[in-house]
């Protein structure tokens, strides 16, 4: 059951990585310079930052399609890197202190799991779960929970 999981969510990462890779959301025409006979046409688009939070469904710890394309290009970032990471699970305020401290630290530990799984060393990834006690937005509503279902990614 598990296998058949890993191996469909591999498989998810691989198409998300790819059409990721694929996309140009730039519609602005490159105007072609022509050299002798050769026609090329000079880069411009730029690299977008890189995402440090990934975020969850209430009262999941599964990764989103989207979260894996995150994901994807930390893997790029840390593999064969001595760079530490600390992985911070968070929790909105909605459950108990405990079971958001181990939501939190479920959550962390599925980044990290997916990370090792793409090449990233293990034992550069440290997993810590703060549940609810620090939360990104401080309102009791769906928009302010939405932010603190989250793991940060710290570098």
């Amino acid at each position: 059951m598990i296998t058949k999981a890993l191996k469909q969510g591999l498989t998810l990462a691989v198409v998300m990585s790819f059409l990721v890779g694929c996309s140009n959301s730039d519609t602005k025409p490159v105007e072609p310079t022509t050299t002798g006979t050769a026609t090329t046409a000079a880069p411009t688009e730029t690299a977008a930052p890189l995402s440090s939070v990934v975020y969850f469904d209430f009262d999941q710890y599964s990764l989103t399609a989207e979260s894996r394309a995150v994901l994807l290009a930390h893997a790029d970032k840390l593999k064969g890197a001595s760079v530490a990471v600390r992985l911070e699970g968070h929790a909105d305020e909605r459950g108990s202190r405990e079971y958001n401290l181990a939501l939190g630290e479920k959550r962390a530990n599925a980044v990290r799991d997916f990370l090792v799984t793409q090449g990233v060393n293990g034992s550069s990834l440290e997993v810590v779960s703060f549940g609810e006690e620090q939360p990104a937005a401080t309102g009791s509503d769906e928009a302010s929970w939405a932010q603190n279902r989250r793991v940060e990614v710290k570098y």
